[in-house]
């Protein structure tokens, strides 16, 4: 099966400093193809704690010199020149991802769909533009990549510093699986190239298997979350759709729900998000505690219970340009 060929232009100032945030960004894409070339734009010092991603991932850095007014608007310029000497110039790029939300960058966009290019945007929903969001292929919000787990044990077996365990390896394979759109079954020669992409140290020889097939039949039976079958001497993987799902231990009522928004709350800040859209806080609630509903805790409307932790000043509501409503962590 044909994989995707991506270039990667991110604009640092809309992901911020967080090189875990980089990471999630660059899983994102890794899982969709290869990335062939990455370039970022506007680095200071600010962002020296992101260098050991940069070079291990062969970025290009465009340094921000600030001198004048319109010093921003330089950087947007030389990613749109870049992006488009990419697209004249390198057959092999198929595919483009642009970290940043600015409209302005919608006729780039515009231009690389007219060339037959995949176009993939991701965005701080403080500063995502509709109109670019409109404009993309497929749009992400930051907030929604860098999501943090509920569970600690599996951020720890995922980190890239440690080795994997069968549990890590697991929900890698999950997460995978869970972003095909177009089909609901991979074949495992197709899934392994996926899992070396996101882990070159990968060998299914640590986890005591001869292949990769064998690996897959035993983390199917030990944790039952991924189905595996063989077609015409093909192993084909999918995410099992009769395994249990994992449920909140807690459900929220009128007692217990701010305990969880703050929580959720401290998450988005402890990501270097200082403003995200309500949007994402509700389904960020909705996927922790499936049985909620605003009802269940005592308001009528998500506007309602936001009110109320304005109050309680455990947040504060502000307007964008737009008059598009905006929740400022505290």
């Amino acid at each position: 099966m044909s994989t995707s060929r991506f270039a990667l232009f991110v604009d640092l100032e809309n992901c911020g400093a967080k090189a875990a945030t980089l990471n999630n960004i660059l899983d994102k894409v890794k899982i969709r193809g290869d990335i062939l070339l990455g370039k970022v734009y506007g680095y200071t010092d600010r962002f020296s704690d992101l260098k050991e991603v940069l070079l291990s991932n062969t970025f290009t850095v465009v340094p921000s010199i600030r001198y004048g007014f319109a010093q921003k608007n330089n950087a947007d310029i030389m990613l749109v020149i870049d992006a488009l000497e990419v697209a004249y110039t390198n057959p092999l790029i198929d595919s483009f991802c642009i970290v940043s939300g600015d409209s302005d960058y919608t006729p780039l966009v515009g231009r690389l769909k007219s060339m037959g290019k995949f176009v993939l945007g991701i965005s701080r929903s403080e500063v995502a533009s509709s109109i670019f969001i409109n404009a993309c292929n497929e749009f992400q919000f930051l907030e929604t990549v860098s999501s943090v787990s509920r569970d600690k044990r599996t951020r720890k077996s995922q980190s890239k510093d440690e080795p994997l365990d069968d549990a890590g390896l697991n929900k890698i394979l999950e997460g995978i699986l869970s972003e095909q759109t177009d089909e609901d079954e991979m074949y495992a020669s197709e899934l392994k190239g996926v899992l070396l992409r996101l882990r070159p140290d990968f060998n299914e020889k640590s986890f005591g298997c001869a292949s990769f097939g064998k690996l897959l039949n035993k983390l199917a039976a030990k944790f039952g979350t991924i189905r595996v079958k063989n077609d015409n001497y093909n192993v084909l993987v999918s995410l099992n759709a009769d395994a249990p799902e994992e449920t909140s231990a807690k459900k929220l009522n009128a007692d217990t729900w701010r305990a969880a928004f703050t929580e959720q709350l401290q998450r988005y800040k402890d990501d270097g998000f200082e403003r995200i859209n309500p949007s994402i806080l509700k389904a960020d609630i909705q996927a922790a505690y499936p049985d909620y509903s605003e009802r269940s805790i005592g308001f009528k409307r998500f506007s309602d219970v936001l009110k109320q932790m304005e109050k309680d000043h455990l947040l504060a509501l502000e307007m964008d340009e737009q008059k598009n409503m905006l929740i400022k962590m505290l």
